[in-house]
C-alpha cells in the first residue's frame, strides 16, 4: 500500500492553511485502523492506537507550498504571491490549478516571452512581480464568475510518475512521502494491537509546516508525548552541482536520524534519544544515515519545545529537487522508513530508558 498512498497524496491539492483534500483522505485512511481519530481546530489529523501510559507521537505534515490568488486585473490576469519556500524560477511557464469555492479551475503561469525582451532581460530569471496567471479570460468579470477570488489557493500541476530502480517522482513528496509512510505504519501497527503494551501511539497529521511549524506546535501541546517523531523528508548531495561533505545523504541509503539541523538554531536531538534511535536501528538491521543539516528544519523542532520539552528527533526520506515540482525520492528509502518507525514502536523500552520513563511518575 506504500507506494498507492504516495501516488495518491502527491495528487492531492494542499497549500499551506488550505489542505482540505489531503486532511479528508488521510482521515478516512487513519479511521480505518485507529482506537480514535479526531480534527482539531487548526486541521491537524489525530490518530490514537492503544490506551497504554507511555505515548509516541509520530507527526507528518500534509501541507504544501503553493501560491494564493492576489489580484485580479481588468483583462483577467491574475496575479499571486507564494506561500512557503517556493523557488520561483520553478515557476514559468508551468500549468497550475486554482481551486475556488466553485471547483478547481486550470490555467497557465506567463510573463512577456523571449522575443520581446531586452538582451538584458533574457540573462535573468523572470521575477515574481511579472508572473501571471492566465485561465482564458477576457475580464476580471469573467474570472469572478470562474468563481476564482482573491486568497484562492494554488498549485503547480506535476503528474507523478515512476521512473527505473524504483524512483519516484512527483510534487509535494515534500511531505506527502510522510503521511504515505504514516498511513502504512499504522495499518501494520493496527495488525499488532496486542503488542502495545503500556504505550499509546498517535499518529499526527500536521498543517501549516511549510510556514512556520504552526500545526506541530498545537497538536504537540494537545497531546504532550514523552517522545515525538517528524517524519519528513531532506535533501540529497548525490546529483550533479552539489558536493558530496555539503550534502552526504543519498537515495537508496535508507532515512536519515536528524542529530541537529538548521545550524542549531533549529533542532538539537537529545543525545539518548538519538543513540536509542541508533540502537533500534542496528538491532533491527534497518539501514539509515545521520543527518546534520546547516538549513531547515521540521516539525521536530516546535514540538521539542512545547510545554516543558518534549524529546524530539526527525525521521527523514531522502529526496532530490526539494521544493521543486519534479521531487524524487527511492521507494526503499520510504520502506526503510516504515520499518524503522515499527521498530521504535515495537522497541517502545528502548524509548523509556533514554527519555527516563517510569510508569505511574510521569
Amino acid at each position: 500500500m506504500l507506494k498507492e498512498y504516495m501516488m495518491k497524496l502527491s495528487s492531492l491539492h494542499g497549500v499551506s492553511g488550505r489542505e482540505h483534500e489531503a486532511r479528508e483522505f488521510v482521515r478516512e485512511e487513519l479511521s480505518r485502523y485507529c482506537d480514535e481519530v479526531s480534527v482539531d481546530a487548526l486541521g491537524n489529523v489525530i490518530g490514537r492506537i492503544g490506551d497504554g501510559d507511555f505515548k509516541i507521537m509520530f507527526a507528518a505534515h500534509m501541507d504544501e507550498i503553493g501560491m494564493v490568488v492576489r489580484f485580479v486585473d481588468k483583462d483577467g490576469f491574475i496575479r499571486f504571491t507564494t506561500i512557503g519556500g517556493v523557488f520561483e524560477q520553478n515557476l514559468l511557464a508551468r500549468k497550475v490549478v486554482i481551486r475556488t469555492s466553485k471547483g478547481k479551475v486550470y490555467g497557465v503561469i506567463g510573463s512577456k516571452p523571449p522575443h520581446i525582451m531586452k538582451e538584458e532581460e533574457r540573462k535573468k530569471p523572470v521575477p515574481l512581480e511579472e508572473l501571471f496567471i492566465d485561465v482564458g479570460a477576457r475580464s476580471r468579470e469573467e474570472v469572478e464568475k470562474m468563481g476564482i477570488r482573491v486568497g484562492d489557493p494554488v498549485v503547480i500541476v506535476s503528474e507523478i510518475f515512476e521512473l527505473p530502480n524504483g524512483r519516484i517522482v512527483g510534487k509535494a513528496l515534500d511531505d506527502r512521502a510522510g503521511c504515505a509512510v504514516l498511513l502504512e505504519l499504522v495499518r501494520r501497527v493496527s495488525k499488532m494491537k496486542s503488542q502495545l503494551k503500556d504505550i499509546s501511539v498517535y499518529f499526527v497529521a500536521t498543517v501549516q509546516e511549510e510556514v512556520g511549524l504552526k500545526g506541530a506546535r498545537v497538536v504537540a501541546f494537545k497531546i504532550n508525548p514523552h517522545v515525538a517523531f517528524a517524519i519528513d523528508v531532506c535533501p540529497t548531495g548525490d546529483h550533479p552541482g552539489v558536493k558530496e561533505e555539503d550534502v552526504p545523504v543519498k537515495l537508496g541509503k535508507g532515512p536519515t536520524v536528524t542529530v541537529v539541523d538548521g545550524k542549531g538554531y533549529g533542532l538539537i536531538a537529545p543525545e539518548n534519544l538519538i543513540q536509542a534511535v541508533i540502537k533500534i536501528a542496528e538491532k533491527k538491521k534497518v539501514p539509515y544515515q545521520l543527518e546534520v543539516a546547516e538549513g531547515g528544519t521540521t516539525d521536530a523542532t516546535i514540538i521539542s519545545l512545547t510545554r516543558e520539552g518534549i524529546p524530539a528527533t526527525a525521521i527523514s526520506i531522502p529526496l532530490r529537487y526539494v521544493h521543486s515540482p519534479v521531487e524524487m525520492l527511492a521507494i526503499e528509502d520510504a520502506e526503510n522508513t516504515v520499518k524503522l518507525c515499527e521498530a521504535i514502536i515495537t522497541e517502545a523500552s528502548l524509548l523509556m530508558d533514554a527519555v527516563n520513563f517510569r510508569k505511574g511518575k510521569n
